[in-house]
């Protein structure tokens, strides 16, 4: 079989071309970065929230609790389900992971967190998840749960 130089020159632009529009596409495609990723790999709070888990969660706010979380973490999600959506935009919720929105890997250093999650009270930490009754009584809550 034989090829005229024609169809030699026609194949080898067609080729390059293509190479070109290849290597422009993956150079101008957006780039998805790892926090993007965990914001779509974190399960969103879907339970609703009683009075009482919101209360709770407005005291352990403003006694300064804190939850140190990762986005992976399953138990975590139990966690927040356990409060409902109102009441977990009233914690301070702590990432641990660098991968995850706003990260505060230093402060869960510093705290020397090893579980997921893991619960700030009073100053001292406590590993695991908690149900709202023991919270309450961990933290001083009166109210009703």
């Amino acid at each position: 079989m034989k090829f005229s130089p024609i169809s030699f020159i026609i194949a080898a632009n067609t080729l390059a071309i293509s190479s070109l529009t290849g290597i422009a596409a993956l150079t101008f495609a957006p780039q998805v970065t790892e926090i993007a990723i965990a914001q779509e790999a974190a399960p969103r709070v879907t339970s609703a929230s009683s009075r009482g888990a919101i209360g709770l969660a407005q005291h352990l706010r403003k006694t300064g609790a804190k939850l140190y979380t990762a986005f992976w973490c399953p138990h975590c999600h139990t966690q927040k389900q356990r409060f409902g959506k109102e009441a977990v935009n009233q914690l301070e919720v702590i990432e641990c992971d660098q991968r995850g929105v706003k990260p505060q890997t230093q402060l869960c250093q510093s705290k020397r967190v090893r579980a997921f999650p893991s619960w700030e009270i009073n100053g001292r930490i406590y590993a695991g998840s908690r149900s709202l009754e023991t919270l309450a009584e961990l933290s001083g809550y009166r109210g009703k749960l």
